[in-house]
């Protein structure tokens, strides 16, 4: 990712750096690249779809196609319902493919070493905290909705708040339920930041480890990150599904979900 690391000494930065000013937008070294990495993705789609219509397969768009049909497929699967699972799978898949394809633009080797005024002029997409968080409130929000169109805007409410009297348990759970929301918020921004940004950081401290060594060496870690990529970007898909499937749960699916996970039948008998 970075040679010059080797000759400068690493320089690691939190926080996306700022290139230019085009209104009232500041434009960011991530910003710069995250461009890069949907047009990119948006080449590649139309791609795929221009060969799909005249029926000219390549590995290219079978990889994509067997792709977007796995994924489907576990959306099917988690959601339980084909019909919901068409109406939510475009989000959830294309966040995959954004992520996806962006982690993995930002190991390529001008990302770092190219500099504008003094700082990077390409950033990894992730590894800035504003997008990271972005895609988690999309997440989140969307699981409202969906809440909210399964059990409507008051039935959505009453999983939040309980009369206390009458219910006191419920009640409380339904606190805990009101921060696992604001949790689950903060774990997707956070977790797909941090290992992310933590590769990057990473390759910079290899680089400048092994010197004049770095191009040997630095090509095994960065196939390790292009395997993390992929893997934060499953994450950030399943978990996004999960989410809006639990908001779509009544109370008794979720009581007869736990009964499943503790029923003795399913617990190893090492385990009872």
């Amino acid at each position: 990712m970075n040679f010059l690391a080797a000759a400068g000494g690493p320089h690691v930065e939190l926080v996306a750096a700022p290139i230019f000013q085009a209104g009232p937008l500041l434009i960011t070294n991530s910003t710069m690249l995250g461009v890069i990495g949907v047009t990119t993705l948006l080449a590649l789609l139309f791609y795929v779809r221009g060969r799909i219509k005249s029926r000219r397969y390549n590995r290219i768009s079978i990889a994509v196609l067997w792709i977007f049909e796995s994924l489907f497929k576990t959306a099917e699967d988690v959601i339980g319902s084909r019909k919901r699972a068409k109406q939510l799978a475009p989000l959830a898949i294309t966040m995959f493919f954004v992520i996806i394809i962006n982690n993995w633009m930002g190991l390529l080797p001008f990302v770092g070493p190219v500099t504008f005024h003094g700082e990077p002029l390409f950033r990894g997409l992730a590894a800035d905290l504003n997008f990271t968080l972005a895609l988690a409130i999309i997440t989140m929000v969307t699981a409202q909705v969906w809440a909210i169109r399964i059990h409507g805007f008051k039935g959505n409410l009453g999983r939040y708040f309980m009369n206390p009297l009458k219910d006191p348990m419920t009640a409380f759970a339904g606190i805990l339920e009101i921060v696992a929301e604001f949790s689950r918020l903060v774990a997707l921004a956070m977790r797909l930041f941090g290992n992310i940004f933590g590769g990057e950081v990473l390759l910079v401290v290899i680089a400048f480890i092994t010197s004049w060594l770095a191009p040997l060496a630095l090509p095994v870690f960065m196939l390790l990150e292009l395997f993390v990529g992929a893997v934060q970007a499953y994450v950030f898909f399943m978990l996004t599904v999960v989410f809006v499937s639990l908001g779509t749960l009544e109370h008794g699916d979720v009581a007869t979900v736990n009964d499943k996970k503790t029923s003795p039948e399913l617990v190893p008998s090492a385990q009872i």
